[in-house]
């Protein structure tokens, strides 16, 4: 299963949605199933049956085969989510999920090139195109069920920054930090967190350098970005713990770290709450 640092398991079986029929309707138990981290970055897994349809807040959430499926909380998410099931049958259920909210650190980085704050116009067109890869790669379905194995930590090192961070770069407030940054020399082994497909494989992006994405199925994927060596190409399909790369402190870096990140399509997901403890 996977490790969360606040786990909740939730079965919905008694739950009428307006006035029709409840699972209590449905003789043989079978209903919804979820389980996850109902907080802000959090990770949410579940299995219902085949041909059921879920909407979250109004939006589709694709169900494979199977009847597994995935969903998560950004960093920013409302305090609560509506989720709704219609199963094959016609019934229907609701369910409010209540969303634990968090407080973010602030960084402050000085010192920084300007050209690496404010990129240039030739710069911008670069990002834009690298960026297209990335979302490209981040917003592809599959019906893997990679993550179902869980996750471990795909590198040993200091944590040097956590989900959520807002960052100010040479004063001016930018985007939140949206990964885990572990620190370690310069080719410290990555390896994978979880099972899965490479769906990019680059050695020099702008901001992120060398930067591997694998998806572990559902919309779910993994990022690991600065790295100073990328030992894997776009189409293979790699095992948990498998070396990927080295550490590195390439593109947008200020020292050699790993910044990992965890995708559930564009939303960013909270790496920490996949894993346990830096191990030793």
């Amino acid at each position: 299963m996977i490790r969360r640092s606040v786990l909740a398991i939730l079965t919905v079986f008694f739950l009428p949605w307006v006035s029709t029929a409840s699972f209590a309707a449905n003789p043989s138990g079978e209903g919804l199933t979820l389980q996850g981290d109902y907080v802000q970055g959090g990770l949410v897994t579940g299995h219902t049956l085949p041909g059921t349809r879920i909407m979250l807040d109004g939006t589709p959430v694709r169900i494979g085969r199977a009847g597994g499926f995935v969903f998560g909380f950004g960093r920013d998410a409302p305090p609560e989510a509506k989720l709704e099931a219609v199963f094959p049958d016609g019934r229907r259920v609701a369910r409010r999920l209540a969303v634990k909210q968090r407080e973010y650190r602030i960084q402050r980085i000085d010192g920084l090139p300007p050209k690496m704050v404010t990129p240039s116009p030739a710069a911008l067109a670069r990002i834009r195109e690298e960026g297209r890869k990335i979302d490209a790669a981040r917003g592809s379905f599959s019906d893997r069920a990679d993550y179902g194995a869980g996750f471990i930590w795909p590198a040993k090192g200091r944590i040097s920054g956590v989900y959520g961070s807002q960052r100010i770069l040479n004063g001016e407030p930018r985007r939140p930090h949206l990964g885990l940054d572990v620190a370690a020399p310069v080719g410290t082994p990555v390896v994978a967190a979880a099972g899965g497909l490479v769906t990019l494989a680059e050695k020099d992006l702008y901001f992120t350098g060398g930067t591997i994405i694998i998806d572990h199925g559902h919309g779910l994927s993994t990022v690991y970005s600065h790295l100073s060596a990328v030992a894997v190409a776009a189409g293979r399909t790699v095992r948990q713990g498998e070396r990927i790369g080295s550490i590195g402190s390439t593109g947008r870096s200020t020292g050699a770290h790993l910044d990992w990140r965890v995708n559930w399509f564009q939303e960013r997901l909270d790496p920490l709450l996949l894993v346990g403890p830096m191990p030793e």
